[in-house]
């Protein structure tokens, strides 16, 4: 078993954008793990409609 490895994990999240509005989007979060528990966060990014890749920062939470 490692000790440190980095896992990809992809969930589907309500954001709202506003030059869009509401959308549902694929956030994909790369995560850090020491012996099963994970330490931090490295990165989160989604894919829009088109492909690109943004940065997860851009939009707020939908609610």
């Amino acid at each position: 078993m490692k000790l440190l490895y980095i896992k990809r994990k992809t969930t589907t999240e309500k954001h709202y954008s506003i030059n869009m509005g509401p959308l549902t989007t694929k956030v994909t979060s790369i995560k850090r793990y020491f012996i099963g528990l994970p330490i931090n966060t490295v990165q989160k990014y989604r894919k829009t409609y088109y492909g690109k890749i943004k940065n997860y920062e851009d939009c707020q939470l939908f609610i």
